[in-house]
């Protein structure tokens, strides 16, 4: 007989978006039980930087301060550099501070932090421990088949380990289990997109690497050659282990006869340096997004949803926001406040944020070679000279929105949900690199502080929060609207708390004094005042279908 397993959400895959979406709702004290068929043990760092959007899940989650203390050297410069070997010719180099001299940007609480992957996965699953009240992983668990009726979700699992069949039963499922998704493909969802380029990454160990090179320590070298840029190298963890991605048509990189040594000598520019490679993994750089987002009772988030190219980083960071999205919501129907226009919104909400990553990390890619003439980037003349100055101007220019991503980490939003309340006001501009603060709904709610280290953003988490900003802020507190709003969540069981904030600053910053934030800090509704709309403003918004 298998081993039967009963809980509220089964979480498929133990990356860094199921492990988020486990330690979003056991903070939700919903039940969860996360399966993963490897053994956990992180071996190919694939991802490095935690983006600022990110850290601040990390804040309201209370592990930020342990993913600042990684273990990245905070004094590693985070420069990028263009060069044609590590001893060879250097074309540019855009400088960027470590993370100790980083500052805080005015826009957030939290700055984005270097933590490569095999520090930040098995960080969060420490933290999912940490809630065994509520959370549980099972290791080298495969899931063998998914089915679902209009109640349930009933999955078949194997322990790789004992062999012993398992039974999960579950209220809701998400498929976090990567491009490979075995959940979407029992679901029957296609990928739409397209296949941009081949790669092959190198992980190797070459211990005093920095130090042997005249480049000086950077956390990417963009290697260039007469066909173009062909290939990165990229810090791993600020010591000896790095990661060479070489790039160009499939033919060369996923050739059988690929000689990663010969790969590593080319960007090395020096055969005295010793390394010894741990792994060679082929891989396609891609731009694309699942059909869909939801079936019946099973989702899908992360790489199993959308797959985007490395260039920015957007990856893994949209991957936690989708984990984020969804957590508040499974957690309010669970708790029977929430209703079933909540679950259908992720997709709504979700797919179109995918889009924008998987697009953006495309046009990143196309600027990191530019369309000029490398032919003589290599020659030691004046025309060599001439070519790699050139060049190196163009990297310099049109290469920024790879590692400035601020407008792609904080500037996303949710226009079209329906449980968003739109205001009539005009979008800010959607630019990659800058971000506008807006309270506009469907945005990210602005940060301010509000002294002793806190931020608005540390107002948002649990339920909904209704700002009340101003001059008038308290007085406003005591109208009929506000008490009316509250009562109609009351009765419907809606979390809602009510902040008052006198700061007339930040009745400018939001543009209204009356704001409606989401548990998971985006804003539901802003306005001048509220009256017998409530009772409908909270149906809209818990995803009951009632029109303000």
């Amino acid at each position: 007989m298998p081993h039967r397993i009963q809980t509220a959400v089964l979480i498929v895959g133990a990356g860094p978006v199921g492990l988020a979406c486990a330690i979003d709702l056991a903070q939700r004290g919903i039940d969860c039980v996360l399966i993963e068929r490897s053994d956990g043990v992180v071996r190919l760092s694939k991802m490095g930087v935690v983006s600022v959007r990110s850290m601040e899940f990390c804040r309201r989650w209370g592990i930020a301060d342990r993913v600042r203390a990684c273990g990245f050297p905070d004094d590693w410069p985070l420069n990028q550099v263009f060069c044609t070997s590590l001893a060879g010719h250097r074309l540019a180099t855009i400088e960027y501070p470590s993370m100790r001299d980083e500052p805080i940007p005015p826009e957030s609480p939290e700055r984005r932090q270097r933590c490569p992957q095999l520090w930040f996965d098995p960080l969060l699953a420490r933290v999912v421990r940490e809630h065994a009240d509520h959370a549980t992983v099972r290791y080298q668990c495969e899931l063998e088949g998914i089915e679902q009726d209009d109640d349930r979700v009933r999955a078949r699992a194997r322990d790789l380990v004992t062999g012993e069949a398992l039974e999960i039963e579950a209220r809701y499922a998400i498929g976090c289990d990567g491009a490979g998704s075995r959940v979407r493909r029992a679901l029957g969802i296609a990928f739409e997109g397209d296949v941009l380029s081949y790669s092959t990454g190198i992980y190797f160990r070459s211990p005093g690497l920095v130090h042997r090179h005249p480049m000086g320590p950077a956390e990417r070298y963009m290697m260039i050659g007469p066909e173009g840029t062909w290939g990165n190298l990229t810090v791993v963890d600020g010591d000896g282990y790095w990661r060479l991605t070489v790039t160009g048509p499939r033919d060369r990189v996923e050739a059988d006869d690929f000689d990663a040594e010969a790969w590593l000598r080319r960007c090395l520019g020096d055969d005295s340096i010793p390394f010894e490679i741990d792994a060679v993994m082929p891989w396609r750089r891609s731009r694309l997004v699942a059909a869909r987002f939801r079936q019946g009772r099973v989702f899908i988030a992360g790489d199993a949803a959308h797959i985007t190219a490395p260039n920015g980083g957007y990856g893994m960071n949209t991957g936690l926001a989708d984990a984020v999205d969804l957590g508040w919501k499974l957690a309010a129907v669970l708790e029977g406040w929430g209703g079933e226009g909540l679950l259908a919104s992720y997709e709504a909400e979700r797919q179109p944020v995918a889009w924008r990553a998987v697009n953006a990390a495309a046009a990143n890619f196309g600027h990191v070679t530019p369309r000029l003439d490398f032919s003589r980037v290599l020659d030691e003349d004046a025309g060599g000279d001439a070519c790699r100055a050139t060049l190196g101007a163009a990297y310099d220019r049109d290469t920024r929105a790879l590692w400035e991503t601020l407008g792609i980490a904080l500037g996303y939003r949710y226009d079209a949900s329906p449980i968003v309340v739109p205001d009539g006001s005009h979008a800010p501009a959607d630019d990659p690199i800058r971000y506008r603060p807006s309270a506009r709904p469907g945005h990210r709610a602005p940060h301010a502080w509000l002294g002793g280290g806190r931020s608005t953003l540390d107002l948002y988490g649990r339920g909904f929060v209704l700002l009340s900003l101003g001059s008038r802020a308290s007085a406003r507190v005591e109208s009929a609207g506000v008490l009316g709003l509250q009562a109609a969540a009351r009765e419907r069981g809606v979390p809602l708390s009510v902040c008052p904030l006198v700061d007339p600053a930040l009745e400018a910053l939001h543009e209204a004094p009356l704001v409606l934030v989401r548990p998971d800090g985006h804003v539901a509704w802003r306005g001048k005042a509220l009256d017998d709309q409530a009772p409908m403003l909270i149906d809209r918004v818990r995803g009951v279908e009632r029109a303000v």
